[in-house]
Parts: C-alpha cells; sequence; structure tokens
C-alpha cells in the first residue's frame, strides 16, 4: 500500500517529451487528420458489439439445440467481451474516441455491460496503471494480493515457484472477479483512498449506481438465458463460465505482454516517493510494444500491441498508432532511450513466461 505520494523527475531530459509531442502533433496537421475514431473505427465499433450481442440474442432465440453449437456461441461472445474491451471501452474511457464527451461516456459504459465498472475502471486503469505503470504498491495492474509475484519489490512465497503454470488459469478468473465482487472491493478501497472524487461522483452514488449494474447485468447475460435457452440450467451456467474465461485469458495476455515481461522495469521510488526518471522516460521503461506487423492481431486487440504509443499518448485514438508509432521509435532512437519490442506475440509470452520464472526462484534480480 502506498506511503508517500509519488513524484517523477521533471528534470530528467523533458525535452524528449517536448520535441515528441511536437512531432506527433505535426503528423496530424500536417496530414489533416483528427486524433479521434474515423470511419474504420466507427466498422469496427459495429463488428465488436455485434460479435457480443447477435451470438448472445441466437442463445435466447434458441437457433439450435445442438449443445456444441450453443457452446460456440457463448465463446464468441467471450471474444465480443474482450473485443468490446480493447477497441471500444478503452478508447472511450481515455477519451479517446471522440472530442464529443458524451460519445465516450456512453461508449464507456460499455464495460458495464460485460461484467465491469466504468468508474472503478477509470480510476484502476487511467489513474492510477497508467500514472505508475509497474510501481509496486501503487499500480494495481501488478497487484495479485500476493497469488503471484510480478515484481521483485513483491514478498516471495513457495507457491511462486509453480506461478509460470498456474497464472493462465488464474489470467482466465479476471471478468468473472470483476463481475462478482473485486468492483465491490476497489470501490471500497478507493473510497479509502479518497480516489472516487476524481470521477466527479459521491461514493453513495458510486455504490448505489454499481448495485444496479451488478443487478442488471446478471440478470441480461445470465438468467435470460436459463430461462430461455434450449440448454439446462447448469449447462448454461458452465457455457457462462466458459466465456468469462475466454475473455478474461485474452485480456490478461495481451496487457501482460505489454509490461510484465524480461525487458521491462520495475522502478521503485525513493523515500520520498522520488523517482529517476520523468514521466514519459518512466513509460519507456515500464512498457513494450508486440507483433507490430501483424495486422489482423493489431485490429482485434484495439491497438494495444502497440502499448508505448497508448502509454505516451491515451488521449489518441488506438487507430493511429500504428503510423505515429515510426515517430515514438524515431524520436527515442535519437534521444538514446529505450524501444522495448517483441517482433511476436508468441514471443512477448515467453518473454513473460521468463520473467515469472524468475520472479518464482528468486527474491532480487
Amino acid at each position: 500500500m502506498e506511503s508517500v505520494k509519488i513524484k517523477f523527475n521533471t528534470q530528467d531530459r523533458p525535452e524528449f517529451f517536448q520535441e515528441l509531442r511536437k512531432r506527433v502533433n505535426s503528423y496530424f496537421k500536417e496530414n489533416n487528420k483528427s486524433k479521434y475514431a474515423n470511419t474504420n473505427m466507427v466498422i469496427k465499433t459495429i463488428v465488436m458489439i455485434s460479435l457480443y450481442f447477435i451470438p448472445y440474442f441466437l442463445v435466447l432465440l434458441n437457433i439450435s439445440s445442438n449443445s456444441w453449437v450453443i457452446l460456440g456461441l457463448w465463446i464468441l461472445m467471450g471474444l465480443g467481451m474482450a473485443g468490446i474491451g480493447f477497441s471500444i471501452m478503452h478508447d472511450a474511457n481515455h477519451g479517446a474516441y471522440s472530442k464529443n464527451k458524451n460519445i465516450n461516456k456512453y461508449l464507456g459504459y460499455l464495460i458495464n455491460l460485460v461484467g465491469g465498472s466504468a468508474i472503478n475502471w477509470k480510476i484502476q486503469h487511467n489513474v492510477l496503471h497508467h500514472s505508475f505503470t509497474n510501481i509496486e504498491g501503487y499500480d494495481e495492474d501488478i497487484d495479485s494480493g500476493g497469488l503471484m509475484r510480478f515484481s521483485y519489490d513483491q514478498k516471495r512465497f513457495k507457491i511462486h515457484r509453480l506461478q509460470p503454470f498456474y497464472v493462465w488459469f488464474l489470467y482466465g478468473l479476471l471478468t468473472i472477479s470483476w463481475s462478482v465482487k473485486k468492483d465491490f472491493i476497489q470501490l471500497e478501497r478507493y473510497k479509502k483512498k479518497d480516489l472516487i472524487k476524481t470521477q466527479g461522483i459521491a461514493y453513495k452514488d458510486a455504490f448505489l449506481r454499481l448495485i444496479f449494474i451488478k443487478l442488471f447485468y446478471t440478470s441480461f447475460i445470465l438468467v435470460l438465458p436459463i430461462i430461455f435457452s434450449s440448454q439446462v440450467w447448469w449447462l448454461t451456467l458452465i457455457f457462462y463460465l466458459i466465456m468469462h474465461f475466454v475473455c478474461s485469458l485474452t485480456l490478461s495476455s495481451i496487457f501482460q505482454a505489454a509490461h510484465v515481461i524480461t525487458k521491462t522495469s520495475f522502478p521503485t521510488p525513493d523515500k520520498e516517493g522520488k523517482m529517476i526518471n520523468n514521466w514519459a522516460i518512466h513509460q519507456l521503461h515500464t512498457t513494450a510494444n508486440f507483433a507490430r506487423k501483424n495486422l489482423l492481431l493489431s485490429w482485434f486487440v484495439g491497438g494495444l500491441n502497440y502499448q508505448i504509443e497508448h502509454h505516451l499518448f491515451p488521449n489518441i485514438c488506438h487507430i493511429h498508432y500504428r503510423k505515429i508509432s515510426k515517430i515514438v521509435k524515431q524520436t527515442t532512437k535519437e534521444y538514446g532511450l529505450p524501444y522495448y519490442n517483441h517482433n511476436t506475440f508468441i514471443g512477448a509470452l515467453i518473454s513473460h513466461t521468463k520473467h515469472l520464472i524468475k520472479l518464482g526462484k528468486y527474491d532480487v534480480a
């Protein structure tokens, strides 16, 4: 748990990010491009929402009594959930989908329809993860409550020797944990940390809203299929859990491949909370890209294989990451700064596994 306020070193080569922002802004101005979504992004939005809702309605309409067909529909829903998270909700909650704040707000609410909470997401992801990437005690994305060890600053237990094997099962529980308990635990924690106010809402209103969206989500995604599906109730429940597992494993794998690998670092502040680097350079040391040439993967994961560009420019829609990545890479090279990248997604996952092995065996690097 954090005890001091993090202070990044503003004297650490501030000219780098100043120059990078200037070049990126010039790219959009010279090419007469908006930093927000375009027609292709709108088409992708329709596809991802359809991937989730069309199989759902086919289940309710009893399109088939064959259990394997129904299972296939639930798996498609799981991929649709992940697609909505990667490609729509993520950009919207960063304010990057549209210059219209209401469009961002309402598309951001899509997370409520896939088991999460827009309020909690913005605090955990936008406020904590993006501000304090890979800093133990501040970035909740690397806090598993001791079940897994991602940083050398975390205590090592004997069970962590086995984490390269069991983490994949735990990764598959991410969204089901959101939908059942994690959001309530987080909201209470954010109340104590006085973070709820960052979203412009009172705790009582946030809590009541959370109760409502959880009841609505459970009724919509589980109760109705149990009532109307041709499958027996327990089979529908199993399919529902499989849907969540598919979505969770997909989400977790992408995010871990971008931050928790052998190349990235996990910087520690001093006793006064001071960091060695400024914020932008800190992002370069704690973030990595992967499979930049894999256009299909990049399309599905909302450009999050360009994680460096996302962390430096979270308010730019992901459809532009591939283009501005050339600018970012060149600028980091000129300033002698790291630009971590794995050529393939599999390569990034192997690196992640190697990191887990080291963390399970050794107390220090």
